[in-house]
């Protein structure tokens, strides 16, 4: 097999198993050099042999632990620094299913920390090193909990409805920057992930669980359709637009210098 020209190098969280893993698969046989990074050196390193000798393209391996401070350091060096990187998937990440009241505040803290404060310093990096070369492509994995909190886990909603905020903002200012952005929704995908957020795939209805191949599938295809927010499930598109015009319409009226005056206290 001849390697092809590359379109770069794609870093990719979370990239041992699951939605990284096949992010891994689908970019490396798309023509990307990959950086794979994630906790489990064995499985990356197994990932990466099978998708070189499958595409013929390089793979590199970083063990890290984005809960670590200096492997999250590491990791945002190389986003900042490396000028082969042209695309970034934000995909590491954890989940919970108990209440609140029922949750681990250290468990809590720490899907905070790999949700939002490590997936904010990665984009920044990667942010950083694209407008300096005008191109660049920043993929934020979210979930559909960003706007139905009401599903599980309530930090969890939290951390990823902040994700999709930060990643209409990145749009906002960076687009005419040469940077492209997108945040993607998943519902309930086939994955490890269930088992660590507590609640076993099986436990699901199967009507709503989308495999990964199919869900990378359909983001990348968003992707290439230009949208900013992608939802895999959603059938009809019109519905999500219906929402963010919703959304629009409020700005004009969210700072005024007097109240509403359904709260002008009458005497």
């Amino acid at each position: 097999m001849t390697q092809s020209s590359s379109k770069g190098f794609a870093l990719i969280t979370g990239a041992s198993s699951g939605i990284g893993a096949v992010y891994a698969d689908r970019l490396a046989h798309d023509g990307y050099d990959l950086i794979l990074v994630a906790r489990n050196r064995e499985r990356l390193e197994q990932l990466a042999a099978r998708l070189g000798k499958d595409t013929q393209r390089t793979i590199e391996v970083v063990q890290a632990d984005l809960n670590d401070t200096a492997d999250l350091k590491r990791i945002a060096q190389i986003l900042e620094q490396d000028s082969r990187i042209t695309l970034l998937v934000n995909n590491a990440g954890v989940g919970a299913t108990t209440s609140l009241l029922e949750s681990e505040q250290d468990k809590m803290d720490a899907m905070i920390h790999l949700n939002v404060v490590a997936l904010t310093h990665l984009a920044k990096a990667a942010a950083t090193n694209f407008v300096a070369r005008a191109e660049g492509t920043i993929i934020n994995i979210a979930s559909i909990v960003a706007i139905a909190p009401e599903l599980l886990n309530g930090v969890y909603g939290g951390t990823k409805a902040f994700v999709l905020a930060f990643t209409q903002s990145l749009h906002h200012e960076l687009s005419e920057k040469g940077v492209k952005v997108q945040a993607v929704l998943p519902g309930a995908i086939s994955t490890e992930f269930w088992d660590i957020a507590g609640l076993p795939i099986q436990h699901l209805p199967g009507e709503i669980v989308m495999n990964s191949g199919d869900l990378v599938d359909a983001a990348l295809a968003g992707l290439a359709l230009g949208e900013l927010v992608t939802i895999p499930s959603l059938p009809n598109i019109a519905d999500w637009q219906a929402f963010e015009q919703a959304r629009q319409a409020l700005k004009p009226n969210l700072s005024h210098q007097v109240p509403a005056a359904r709260y002008t206290v009458k005497g």
